[in-house]
């Protein structure tokens, strides 16, 4: 196998191709969740490119992301935990003033071809690592309800249901459910 390599998201290249991974990754993770003409007026290719630019240009949310060769596998942004403030053009907004001193990792997406393949958790175990060496004192994230996978992939890493949640409003007629998964360090 080719080796992997992690990069710190810095270049429009990276930023494109950050954002294609959500796109993927929501297309898959969601499609029985969310109706096919949100997924493709709101999830598109280039959706987040220019966040993720802004991102890096502000200093306050990183991008890391792990490729084999020039094939980007997974990503992940992270920063400080969002407590009055989004990072950048979210589909939703996030507060969590009772965690401010925490990290929070704001997404992590793997390209669907690559699922199961240990590439989540290379990117995710970097971003945990970062974060002890920031003196965060835990970590947290958000995750649907409805992403049963993506959810066993975090408790599987140590993470757990906070108690924490709130409804996620697509579109009229599509509500879900966001849960904070927390760990500590």
């Amino acid at each position: 196998m080719e080796s992997v390599r992690l990069v710190d998201a810095c270049t429009e290249k990276h930023f494109q191709d950050m954002s294609l991974l959500h796109a993927l990754g929501w297309r898959a993770a969601y499609r029985d969740s969310i109706p096919a003409d949100y997924m493709a007026r709101e999830i598109t290719d280039g959706r987040w490119t220019a966040v993720f630019q802004k991102n890096y240009q502000e200093g306050k949310y990183h991008g890391l992301l792990l490729y084999r060769g020039d094939v980007p596998l997974c990503c992940a942004t992270y920063g400080p935990a969002r407590v009055e403030d989004a990072a950048g053009d979210t589909i939703c907004q996030f507060s969590s003033p009772d965690l401010a001193s925490w990290g929070e990792l704001v997404s992590l997406y793997g390209h669907p071809e690559y699922w199961g393949q240990g590439y989540g958790s290379k990117v995710l175990e970097e971003v945990l690592t970062r974060m002890r060496a920031a003196d965060r004192p835990g970590c947290f994230l958000y995750v649907l309800r409805e992403n049963d996978r993506a959810r066993r992939f975090y408790e599987k890493h140590g993470f757990a249901w906070d108690g924490h949640s709130q409804a996620v409003t697509l579109a009229a007629d599509t509500v879900l459910t966001d849960l904070r998964y927390s760990i500590g360090f």
